[in-house]
């Protein structure tokens, strides 16, 4: 028989501490079996294992102190998430898009570019050259077809003119400037080309070698620069393309004088055309016929006659091609009077090559 009295239950402490009555944190409540007249006491150890120290809200682990989650709080692995909204970008303005771009302004953002401006106020980013440009286009185009029914040394002067502006408009045209050593490639390019013309007797073959050599000299040269790889990559295409836009111009110079007559008269029309205020597909339909009808014309003075009307056809078809590459993404006012002025001819001169070869 068990002579100990009846003694309250009391926790078990691994301090060796004296047993407290716990006390209630702020606004949280202790709950416990109570006797009477404030005794503790619990015959049932179960019971006393059920109602000791039952604690609601956070309790702090006694090594770091750190907050542990109660048995209230959801568990992060099982508990339902809510949707939220998605976090909003800072300082974004008023009718931003979902791109964080704004809409254009009057001072200009400094994040959205030209073309992004146009497109943001419903205009096109593709603005043609104009009336202007497309008239200084036709005065080189003159220029080029009297010198060439005058001869070879008279040509070159309006051709070095289109070439330089050649390798200047297609650099600006593809944001690069100042870059005075492409430029001064190019150019260097279609003066060797120019040169290897005249030495050869006019042979195309000196096009097809100079280009070779001088985009193997381009590749060397951006290999030598410090820039970063793809500036270095956009700097090599941009070199190259000038240079070999530069170079192909010198076939006014390889092709016969008959053919450069008629292929730079229809040109000059059918950018002139081009220029007119119709919608694209009725003044690229206008312009080629338009050309077709000053080929025949040029073709009259000429030994080539009626079949002009192809030749002229022929070159202003890629002349309007190159009007259009002067054309592409908003460019600025001084790309239209390079590359918008120079394009057109310089990539008309293959086509005037290769159909007065063949119509001759």
């Amino acid at each position: 028989m068990n002579d100990q009295p009846n003694r309250p239950h009391q926790p078990y402490d691994p301090y060796g501490q004296q047993p407290q009555a716990p006390q209630a944190w702020p606004g949280q409540g202790y709950q416990g079996h109570q006797g009477h007249q404030g005794h503790q006491g619990y015959e049932d150890p179960q019971a006393a294992q059920q109602y000791t120290q039952q604690w609601q809200g956070q309790t702090w682990e006694t090594q770091n102190h750190q907050a542990v989650p109660s048995a209230q709080a959801p568990d992060p692995e099982t508990a339902i998430l809510t949707p939220q909204s998605p976090p909003q970008r800072p300082a974004a303005p008023a009718g931003a898009d979902a791109s964080g771009y704004g809409p254009a302004t009057v001072g200009g953002n400094t994040r959205v570019t030209d073309a992004q401006r146009a497109r943001a106020e419903g205009r096109s980013p593709i603005i043609e050259p104009g009336m202007q440009p497309a008239a200084l286009t036709a005065l080189l185009g003159l220029l080029l077809a009297g010198a060439a029914a005058v001869g070879t040394y008279a040509l070159l002067v309006p051709l070095v003119v289109l070439q330089a502006v050649t390798a200047a408009g297609w650099f600006r045209l593809n944001g690069m400037w100042p870059a005075r050593q492409g430029i001064a490639l190019g150019f260097a390019g279609a003066l060797a080309a120019d040169a290897a013309l005249l030495a050869s007797g006019r042979s195309p073959a000196a096009i097809l070698g100079t280009l070779g050599v001088w985009v193997l000299l381009a590749l060397v040269l951006q290999l030598r620069s410090h820039a970063d790889p793809d500036e270095r990559m956009y700097g090599l295409m941009a070199s190259v393309a000038a240079s070999a836009l530069a170079i192909v111009a010198g076939g006014y110079l390889a092709a016969a004088a008959d053919a450069v007559t008629v292929g730079a008269v229809a040109v000059a029309v059918a950018v002139l055309a081009r220029a007119l205020p119709l919608p694209t597909p009725a003044s690229v339909v206008v312009s080629l016929l338009a050309a077709a009808g000053a080929g025949i014309a040029a073709g009259q003075v000429t030994d080539l006659g009626t079949s002009g009307a192809l030749l002229g056809a022929g070159a202003a078809a890629c002349a309007l091609i190159g009007h259009r590459v002067a054309s592409y993404d908003y460019p600025s006012r001084f790309v239209h009077f390079t590359a918008g002025v120079a394009l057109p001819l310089a990539a008309a001169a293959p086509a005037v090559y290769v159909l007065g070869r063949a119509l001759a």
